[in-house]
């Protein structure tokens, strides 16, 4: 009988998404082994032959170093094993904040970790929404950047707002938030934002008119939740009649999903790039299995992926 071409593993963070990946691929979830020592250290091992196979390797980093490590041994171990090609499939890559030199003295997380996957001898990575684009540059192998945007955009068609707006809770995310403006035929608003330390905002003004409007605030991630939130009440406060906000990836640290709860959003749609296990009533996950299948699919036949772009 004539083996599958590709198998798909999961990291120890990732396993319930990757079982839905593998149940619209129509195929069983690698068996992989990670054994953990006394002293924190752990080892990744193949329980099945991998020679020959392309493997794809699903893993988010976050929470980030444990995950990155893991990632890093299914990698090597791959090679080792005489894979054809391993192929690191990132929903979140979880060091993609530190994309630049932002004051003097710091590191670009990013590009280490690009670099660290490449030694480890990745062939291709499938990731989505990094925080900024041109972070792909970063990578010597070939990647596939994924959008949310192809879940959350028919999301956000299916609730039928009637005077719809998009707004992005920082100037930053203005290409994103256009680009949902522009799709979705609706004006566009913004907030501008000044911050005195990390994950700590200082201020914020909104530029645009939001009277009688239901805003839908667009982000890539949500952290601390300390912007958008006091960007939701801010729009509650200048007339908005609904508030609501949709980000890719739902890291929700430390007090996030309190804020979320207390805030005067209605609710907090992300993917599942990232497992949520905090509950808030507030909070709803749309899972981008699928489109991780699909992009899998279309790389084992050569086939483009740029249909999978609303964007």
């Amino acid at each position: 009988m004539e083996k599958q071409q590709f198998l798909v593993f999961s990291g120890t963070a990732t396993r319930y998404l990757a079982e839905k990946i593998c149940k619209s691929l129509g195929c069983p979830l690698g068996n992989l082994l990670v054994t953990h020592f006394a002293d924190g250290e752990f080892e990744v091992s193949y329980e099945e032959s991998i020679r020959g196979r392309d493997v794809y390797l699903v893993q988010s980093t976050f929470p980030n170093t444990d995950n990155l490590m893991e990632l890093l041994l299914m990698i090597d171990a791959a090679k080792r094993a005489s894979a054809r090609t391993v192929n690191a499939v990132i929903p979140y890559f979880g060091w993609a904040r530190q994309d630049r030199k932002a004051r003097p003295r710091v590191s670009i997380g990013a590009k280490l970790v690009a670099d660290m996957l490449s030694v480890a001898g990745v062939d291709r990575v499938i990731t989505m929404d990094l925080h900024a684009d041109q972070e792909q540059g970063f990578f010597n192998v070939p990647v596939d950047h994924l959008y949310a945007s192809s879940v959350l955009l028919p999301y956000i068609q299916s609730l039928n707002l009637e005077n719809l707006v998009i707004a992005t809770p920082d100037v930053g995310g203005s290409k994103r938030a256009s680009a949902y403006s522009k799709y979705l035929n609706c004006p566009l608003v913004l907030c501008n934002k000044s911050r005195e330390k990390a994950n700590e905002v200082a201020s914020m003004q909104v530029i645009g008119d939001v009277q009688g409007a239901d805003v839908v605030l667009v982000d890539d991630m949500v952290d601390t939740a300390g912007t958008i939130t006091k960007a939701a009440n801010l729009m509650m406060e200048k007339g908005a009649r609904s508030v609501r906000a949709i980000a890719s990836h739902c890291v929700m640290s430390g007090p996030a999903s309190e804020r979320v709860q207390n805030s005067a959003l209605c609710e907090m749609v992300f993917t599942d790039s990232i497992p949520y296990s905090n509950r808030c009533a507030k909070v709803k996950q749309i899972s981008i299995a699928d489109l991780i299948a699909t992009t899998i699919r279309s790389v084992q036949n050569n086939e483009s992926i740029s249909g999978q772009y609303l964007l």
